[in-house]
């Protein structure tokens, strides 16, 4: 097993990874995306703001997890304004359960604090939420969404 962080070079298999993950969330894919997650991997890799981690084995990446970090406008509670989301957390089926999603939510940490982000959020699946409670995230009613069509 192989831990690094993802480069350009990854780009084409994170695509497929996340869409796996997006199925795997419940997600029909009633469009296609690929062109727009390439775009994304490759802009974000290259301009540092999503810093991916992956394990691989035998040179097939078999679990991710993310960062993609905000700017915020700063506040008593977070005075750089920093933020980072979790994101692109994913395991392949037959490595689930080895602790390799919690590998990888200790080197993110890691990275953020690095980074001098004091403030991670997340969206969390129902297969993720108890290796993220494990983890030490708190459940939160701050975050809301609006979807416009």
């Amino acid at each position: 097993m192989n831990c690094r962080k993802a480069t350009v070079e990854d780009v084409e298999q994170l695509v497929e990874i996340r869409k796996k993950q997006l199925i795997d969330e419940g997600i029909e894919p009633v469009i296609t995306i690929d062109t727009e997650l390439y775009h994304f991997f490759d802009q974000k890799l290259r301009d540092g703001s999503l810093v991916q981690w992956i394990v691989e084995n035998n040179e097939k990446i078999i679990t991710t997890g993310a960062i993609v970090v905000y700017d915020f406008p700063p506040t008593y509670t977070n005075k750089n304004g920093k933020k980072g989301y979790i994101t692109n957390m994913f395991t392949e089926q037959a490595y689930r359960g080895q602790g390799f999603a919690t590998k990888l939510l200790t080197k993110l940490v890691q990275e953020a604090k690095q980074r001098d982000i004091n403030k991670l959020w997340l969206g969390a699946s129902t297969l993720g939420r108890p290796v993220y409670a494990k983890f030490g995230f708190i459940a939160s009613d701050e975050w809301m969404e609006l979807n416009i069509t």
